[in-house]
């Protein structure tokens, strides 16, 4: 029987003492995203199988191996989604926003979902944060979307990350390269699931992940060599947009993505301190996948990032996150008609936006001091008889000791604002 006291393997929860580094993220990327026109869009947790059957690929590791699938009680095939983009392209679909002002600049955080073996860096339930572009066919939209997330990594603080980018073409320009590759594979000892792939999807074996397979694509043919007429000047001028943008990058022409929608321009962003597991950020352009899962022809791109692996990359480089808020006052109350005004007390400061706590248990003065101290009350205020008596009371500043008398019955809100200001 499993323990209903623990996490499910594989998932993790995201505690009140770690949030803020959470918040950091969300706060950077999302003002980025909107500095380039990206709107929010939030999509269900679970889509119909069939959308990544036929958006990702049926044969694709994630689809044949890694989602979470099941019936509902009607009998219809559900999945927790294992990325963002197929559930973004269904909405966009579904509503109408494709027959908006293009392109649409959409930007999302989610949960994703896949049954992998656990690992550092590694979880079956990630938090994703996603960018897509519809409607952008420029090559200068590649770049720029490769540009949004160079801007979040830079106002982040990432030091050791590099970006490799490749093209795998157009469907026309891998007709040649697939039939180079399965001459190339055939014959060769290839695992079970390369085997069966081989003729079906050949492109899927250069994203194996077995070890001999690995060694055999160490010498397949690169698909930059059997790249269209299109296709390359396309790629040339997203090269050449990147370094007008200051972006450096590095050409990796046997970087293919794991998901089958992608065409043309593939990228992936990587740190030395992840280890094995060091792409953090990838994504490319997808022209097919709106009209693959039943829209009509609309170009798309976009990337995914692992927030998980980003909190761990500025662990590891040591990078600052946004500190975490802390209580302004915490009021001490020492009987019950204390305990009345300070409670109102309290409401007036968080009414104005500012944490104020006061007793909920019944602790003693000391013990409600010693409270104060740890949830790191920046002031702190005790409240008897003769203070509603007089008035006024002594706010004590909690880091060293100095105290400052306050009316409690008129402009309290603004003294301790002026207080709180003078930290």
């Amino acid at each position: 029987m499993p323990l209903i006291t623990k996490a499910p393997r594989g998932t993790e929860d995201k505690l009140p003492a770690d949030i803020f580094k959470w918040h950091t993220i969300e706060k950077i990327t999302k003002t980025v995203a909107e500095s380039y026109g990206c709107k929010e869009i939030r999509t269900p947790t679970f889509e119909h199988t069939e959308l990544f059957q036929r958006g990702i690929g049926g044969t694709t590791d994630v689809v044949q191996k890694e989602m979470y699938t099941f019936n509902d009680k009607k009998g219809r095939s559900l999945t927790l989604k294992p990325e963002g983009t197929a559930g973004a392209a269904r909405a966009a679909i579904e509503h109408g926003l494709l027959g908006q002002a293009l392109p649409l600049k959409l930007f999302y955080y989610t949960s994703c979902f896949r049954y992998e073996a656990p690992q550092s860096g590694r979880l079956r339930e990630h938090r994703q944060f996603g960018v897509e572009f519809y409607g952008a066919t420029k090559p200068l939209s590649d770049a720029e979307v490769i540009c949004l997330a160079s801007d979040i990594f830079t106002q982040l603080g990432l030091k050791n990350i590099r970006l490799e980018i490749n093209s795998i073409g157009c469907p026309e320009c891998r007709n040649e390269y697939r039939s180079e590759l399965i001459k190339f594979y055939n014959n060769k000892d290839l695992c079970p699931l390369c085997a069966e792939r081989l003729l079906r999807n050949p492109m899927r074996l250069l994203d194996c992940k077995n070890g001999s397979c690995r060694e055999i694509n160490k010498t397949a043919p690169v698909i930059t060599h059997n790249l269209c007429g299109k296709c390359v000047p396309h790629f040339e001028s997203v090269k050449s947009s990147l370094s007008g943008f200051g972006i450096d990058y590095v050409e990796n022409p046997r970087l293919v993505r794991g998901l089958d929608y992608y065409t043309n321009t593939v990228f992936e962003f990587k740190s030395d301190s992840l280890g094995a597991q060091d792409t953090f950020c990838a994504g490319g352009r997808y022209d097919g996948l709106i009209e693959e899962i039943g829209g009509n022809p609309v170009s798309g791109l976009g990337f995914g990032m692992g927030l998980e692996r980003l909190i761990m990359i500025m662990q590891t480089e040591g990078l600052g996150f946004t500190p975490p808020k802390t209580c302004d006052l915490y009021i001490a109350a020492l009987d019950i008609a204390a305990e009345t005004v300070g409670a109102g007390l309290v409401k007036k400061l968080r009414e104005c936006g500012f944490w104020a706590e006061t007793d909920l248990t019944g602790r003693g003065l000391g013990a409600q001091m010693k409270y104060a101290d740890k949830i790191g009350a920046r002031f702190s205020m005790v409240l008897g008889s003769d203070e509603l008596e007089s008035g006024f009371a002594f706010i004590k500043n909690m880091k060293d000791g100095e105290k400052s008398e306050v009316n409690i019955k008129e402009g309290f809100v603004e003294r301790i604002n002026t207080l709180l200001s003078g930290l």
